[in-house]
């Protein structure tokens, strides 16, 4: 399976442009992939003259030791379309509806991956090893 993932307030908390703090994910990241998943990196962030914003946020996956698919896009998909949505078989998004957040008053609603590996494990994404 491709999955798309989100980085701000997806694998670390909200803290654009800067890197926000650790929320879990890097356990569970690590587990998809384990699990034969393939992660493209699918964000708002981009280099700009003003920083590398972009790279910022992959530089965060290689220092975790995260493989990414891809960045941005499925490094397949301008076979067959020429899209600027990332072709994904899941996307992992603190912004989409019905994904479990975190709520905490002094910042903004993050990912909560411990619930968000449970909802993998139900639906046969990842194994309850």
């Amino acid at each position: 399976m491709i999955i798309a993932i989100d980085f701000d307030g997806t694998c670390v908390s909200h803290k654009f442009p800067k890197i926000g703090h650790d929320i879990g994910a890097v356990p569970i990241l690590k587990e998809l992939i384990s699990n034969g998943h393939q992660l493209i990196l699918f964000t708002m962030r981009s280099d700009r003259p003003n920083g590398n914003f972009l790279t910022d946020a992959v530089n965060w996956f290689k220092e975790n030791d995260i493989e990414l698919y891809g960045i941005q896009y499925n490094p397949t998909q301008s076979l067959w379309t020429t899209s600027n949505k990332c072709e994904a078989n899941l996307y992992i998004d603190d912004a989409a509806l019905g994904c479990p957040l975190i709520y905490n008053e002094r910042e903004r609603p993050y990912v909560d991956w411990y619930k968000v590996r449970e909802i993998l494990i139900e639906n046969k994404i990842i194994k309850n090893d």
